[in-house]
């Protein structure tokens, strides 16, 4: 990326030019900034514990799980919601050996000297060899774990299956020929239905590339209703319209769920 990116002050941003060519790729992603997710987002601590976390790590970073454990109080159940979102990589332990230690490790509490817990002398035995996860199992515990992935998304393991069936991918709405009729599939994301819309329902969908804007039409809505309302991710036909301003809009006629794994959530009508 270019170095100018990570000047505090940026030009302003220019009229938009539809002929211009797209220099998005040009630009850093990191700006030497990074975007980090709490302890309490991740599902089944809490803010309570992870506060409890918090504070006692300003006594010294963490050593072990029994370390961890006999410091803060934590329980097995949340000890294997922390192993699962990857936190003890810190401590040279991957998600699967970190969700073997987490049972043992649970019974070193704040009340119990350091091996004097029954299973201390099986501590240093050599763990299992455990096979290095997929980038599949890696996106599913990452989804189970926070709801959210930082390194990779659901539709990326069904693009090859989508490729064969002609559905472009959302960043490809950008330079697709407006006016023509093509497939476009992700996750939904929002579900809007304003009130001076007379019916017209707005979907976002999402996938590796990025969003695309579906238009649903109160008598598309009416037939594929059930789909349309239930389904984690959709793969959705119609006329794609582009805005002067470079917008594109999907106008939806046909519409099938998407089958998807894990976890997901949308915004709907709010």
């Amino acid at each position: 990326g270019r170095d100018t990116c990570l000047a505090r002050r940026q030009p302003e941003v220019g009229e938009f030019e539809p002929t211009a060519p797209d220099e998005s790729a040009a630009h850093r992603r990191d700006g030497g900034f990074a975007v980090r997710l709490g302890l309490a987002g991740i599902r089944g601590i809490g803010r309570t514990a992870a506060e409890r976390i918090v504070a006692a790590r300003a006594g010294g970073p963490y050593t072990s799980l029994e370390d961890l454990v006999r410091r803060t109080g934590l329980e097995t159940a949340q000890l294997e919601a922390l192993a699962t979102a990857d936190t003890f990589a810190s401590l040279g332990l991957d998600r699967r050996q970190a969700l073997w230690q987490a049972g043992r490790a649970a019974r070193n509490g704040p009340d119990t000297l350091p091996g004097t817990t029954p299973d201390a002398q099986t501590a240093a035995v050599q763990p299992p060899l455990f096979e290095t996860p997929t980038s599949l199992e890696v996106l599913a515990a990452d989804l189970r774990a926070t709801g959210v992935s930082t390194t990779d998304h659901q539709l990326a393991h069904l693009r090859a299956w989508l490729d064969g069936r002609g559905v472009l991918p959302c960043a490809g709405l950008k330079t697709a020929e407006a006016g023509r009729r093509i497939w476009v599939a992700g996750l939904v994301t929002h579900r809007q239905r304003p009130g001076t819309a007379s019916g017209i329902t707005f979907l976002n969908l999402e996938d590796e590339t990025g969003h695309a804007n579906v238009v649903c039409s109160a008598g598309l809505w009416q037939r594929y209703r059930r789909v349309l309302r239930e389904a984690r991710g959709l793969v959705v036909r119609g006329r794609l319209e582009r805005s002067p301003e470079g917008v594109a809009n999907l106008l939806a006629d046909q519409v099938e769920p998407l089958p998807v794994g894990g976890p997901h959530t949308s915004r709907d009508f709010r």
